[in-house]
Order: C-alpha cells, then structure tokens, then sequence
C-alpha cells in the first residue's frame, strides 16, 4: 500500500539536547548555585523512562517540578527549594542546547515535495513541544503534532498512534513512523499497524528490527 504519510519521535530522533544533569546545573549557576556534575548525575541516576512518562500522565508540568524539587533535595540544597524548581522548569528549553539533526530540514523537505503528510508523535506535553518547535523553527514542517496531553495517553499505547494518523485522515498501514525507542517508538507503532522504522545512527540495535541509519533513507520507502 502506497505511503501517504511519515511521522517523527522528537526527542532523539528529530533533535538532540545537551545532557539532563549539564542542563541542571547550568540553570543553578545562573541563580548562584554551584552543585558538582557528578552530585546531580547521582540524583538523577536510576530514573526509569516509565516512571516520568506515568508522573507526566498523571501530573502534567507539575511533575516536572516536584521532580526537580526531589533532585534538590538529593543534592542537599537546602535554601530557595521550591524557587529554584520552579525555575528550573521555566528555563530548561533556554539552557537545553537545542539542535537539529543535520538530516532533518532536507528530509522533511522532500517528503513535502511528494506530497506525503508529515508529524510528530511525542511523549511529551504540549508546553514544551510548542516550545522546541518554535525554537528550533520546525512548526511547519508538520501537518500534526500529539503529545502526552493530546489524550492523556502516551507511547507505546496504540491509541495515540491511531489517533495522529486518524487526524491526518490516513490508514495506519499508509503510514510510517520512526524513532529511536524499540519499546516506546518501534513497538508502539507496530502495534497499531504502522511500519515501524528505528533510527539507529550508532548501529546498535538487535537483529529482527528494521532500522535506518539515516531519516533521509525513509524516502526509499514513499
């Protein structure tokens, strides 16, 4: 079946950022708060992907900031707690060293020129994927964006899946979606009829995945 349509992860897939506990202690430095790398490594270590995806499903951007109060703590900081949260929350995208992969803007590019429909399925929430877009100027690249707010669920759940291609007015199995997570991008969408690509630019991923190793080779299957 022709494909009609080819959605994107974000995160790791379509941009990088400079590493969570770089991002942390830079934001502390700007407010006078000097906290060693490794002390907020430590604090941060252990951290499931599913414990965050769950706290944002149930709290929204209040997660993010009870989580960053919990680091603080870690670390032992005891002054300003709950001011610094808060900042850390508010600055995060400004400090983050937003980047575009290099094969992003020439993929996205000839897949509009064939016609084929484009977006983004993210487990993040709307305030911050609007925000890196912006940013980053990829808004209209993109015929949808959904997020973890979009229906209070997230991947791998087949129904975010079905609802972007739902919005897009395409069958699942006319669509492609690529990402860098087997378990969250890979099966998710394979699980909702989707053909399921992983971006895999190091080359590390297990036999029986299919695999791309640059976005660019997504334009030998449109």
């Amino acid at each position: 079946m022709q494909i009609k349509a080819v959605l994107f992860d974000l995160g790791g897939t379509l941009i990088k950022t400079a590493a969570i506990p770089e991002i942390f202690k830079s934001i502390l430095q700007t407010h006078g708060v000097n906290v060693p790398i490794e002390e907020i490594r430590e604090a941060h270590r252990g951290v499931e992907e599913s414990e965050v995806v769950e706290g944002m499903l149930e709290g929204g951007q209040d997660f993010w900031i009870g989580w960053n109060l919990k680091v603080l703590e870690r670390v032992g900081l005891q002054a300003d707690r709950d001011f610094l949260a808060k900042k850390i929350d508010e600055l995060w995208w400004e400090y983050a060293d937003l980047e575009i992969y290099p094969d992003v803007i020439g993929t996205l590019t000839q897949l509009k020129a064939k016609g084929v429909k484009t977006g983004v399925i993210t487990n993040g929430l709307k305030r911050d994927y609007e925000k890196i877009l912006d940013k980053l100027r990829l808004t209209n690249f993109f015929d949808v964006v959904v997020g973890i707010d979009t229906l209070n669920k997230a991947k791998p759940d087949k129904e975010i899946f079905l609802h972007t291609v739902n919005l897009l007015g395409v069958h699942p199995e006319q669509a492609v979606f690529i990402g860098d997570s087997v378990k969250y991008d890979y099966e998710g969408a394979r699980h909702a009829g989707l053909k399921p690509l992983l971006i895999d630019r190091e080359r590390t991923a297990s036999d029986g995945i299919e695999t791309i190793r640059s976005l660019s080779e997504v334009l030998l299957h449109v």
